[in-house]
């Protein structure tokens, strides 16, 4: 770490190189797509109206869960990719190879799961 910048250098390459450009190109998608979902879930509609109907109506597109499957694929992936770069500058040894295996198979639980219930969910037919 650069004690003056407090910022990791450039990884030279390898995986650690592309782990380091999906943190920067994901940081600035999620930016985007977050304040879309707050301008929309909470500036243009009351919260208290968001509900199972609302929901239901935004599903009928594909668009609507493309952009919250985008923005939760993201986030995870982002997340996650940061919680391994903290385990690796604590953890050595078997310690941090169980905590890389921990963190990938909830990585891939919570993403299996998210995915699933944002694209098996049944618009129900008026």
């Amino acid at each position: 770490m650069n004690p003056s910048t407090g910022s990791r250098p450039r990884p030279a390459g390898g995986f650690e190189l592309w782990a380091w450009l999906f943190m920067r190109l994901s940081g600035l998608l999620l930016l985007f797509l977050a304040l879309g979902h707050l301008v929309i879930m909470h500036l243009l509609h009351n919260v208290d109206n968001i509900d199972f109907t609302f929901v239901a109506g935004r599903y009928r597109f594909a668009v609507w869960r493309f952009y919250d499957l985008a923005l939760l694929l993201l986030a995870l992936v982002h997340g996650f990719n940061g919680l391994r770069v903290i385990v690796e500058d604590y953890l050595k040894g078997k310690w941090l190879a169980f905590a890389r295996s921990l963190i990938a198979v909830l990585l891939l639980a919570f993403g299996a799961l998210g995915s699933w219930v944002i694209l098996a969910f049944k618009v129900p037919t008026p």
